[in-house]
């Protein structure tokens, strides 16, 4: 497998120093282009070779798109201009938010293999879940089994219909900053309480890790678990009484509205 990422920020490097880790090539097939020199260093560390030129990117057989929405058109439309022929052999793979594979080929200009995924930050750490769409023609069985296994190397994979992607941003694409709030927030009523600010993170982590640990590996309803930590006219429930008061669950789910609607409407 060779692999070329358009795009070296935080998650090229994390996806590109998984599937090193996980064998599925050397850092020798691996072919990063940014043109922003500073973002080289990092790559080239992992014995990456870079390039300030997108076309270097390429080199590679399965392209990742990991570039921001609004560059899309510019970038994918000056590859078709310059290489157009060859781009038809290229799988290519798209992390944005809010872009269509019908996008992507019209900016191309032609029906070209694209595969759209939506990662999260959490890949970082080889703890990513990650969303790929359902394969659209031309892509072939080969080609979306090697996608997935790129982003097996970091995580989770779970594979839905394009028309829900969107959702997917909200759920696992962005909801670690929900996560890290909640942390934070823990944190300092820990911190408030006397707790030293070092203790009180590793303390509200590690709680959220095991509570997520817990839906993954029980299977229970996370109500039922939510359920076996609130005992009556305990300290728990009290708590738990408070966060509906405040709006606790109502918040989450007008983010997440949010979150959706603007997905929806990225350009």
């Amino acid at each position: 497998m060779k692999i070329g990422f358009i795009g070296g920020g935080n998650m090229a490097y994390a996806i590109a120093g998984g599937v090193v880790k996980a064998g599925l090539c050397g850092a020798g097939d691996i072919y990063v282009s940014d043109p922003i020199e500073a973002a080289h260093g990092k790559f080239q560390d992992l014995g990456i070779s870079t390039d300030t030129n997108n076309m270097y990117a390429l080199s590679g057989d399965i392209i990742i798109l990991a570039i921001k929405p609004f560059i899309y058109p510019t970038a994918l439309k000056a590859l078709a201009e310059n290489a157009k022929e060859e781009l038809k052999d290229k799988v290519f793979v798209s992390i944005a938010a809010g872009i269509s594979v019908k996008e992507i080929k019209g900016y191309l200009g032609f029906d070209a293999k694209v595969i759209r995924v939506m990662p999260n930050t959490p890949a970082m750490v080889l703890a990513g879940m990650s969303v790929l769409a359902e394969p659209i023609s031309p892509v072939n069985d080969e080609e979306f089994t090697a996608a997935c296994k790129i982003f097996e190397a970091v995580g989770e994979v779970e594979v839905l219909p394009e028309k829900l992607m969107n959702s997917v941003i909200a759920v696992s694409g962005s909801s670690p900053a929900y996560v890290y709030m909640l942390i934070e927030a823990m944190a300092d009523g820990a911190v408030r309480d006397g707790i030293a600010r070092d203790k009180a993170y590793r303390l509200a982590a590690q709680s959220v890790l095991g509570s997520a640990k817990m839906v993954l590996e029980t299977g229970k309803h996370p109500g039922e678990l939510k359920d076996m930590v609130c005992s009556p006219r305990g300290t728990t429930i009290a708590a738990v009484a408070e966060l509906e008061n405040a709006g606790y669950r109502n918040a989450i789910l007008e983010a997440m509205r949010a979150c959706t609607e603007k997905a929806n409407h990225i350009k």
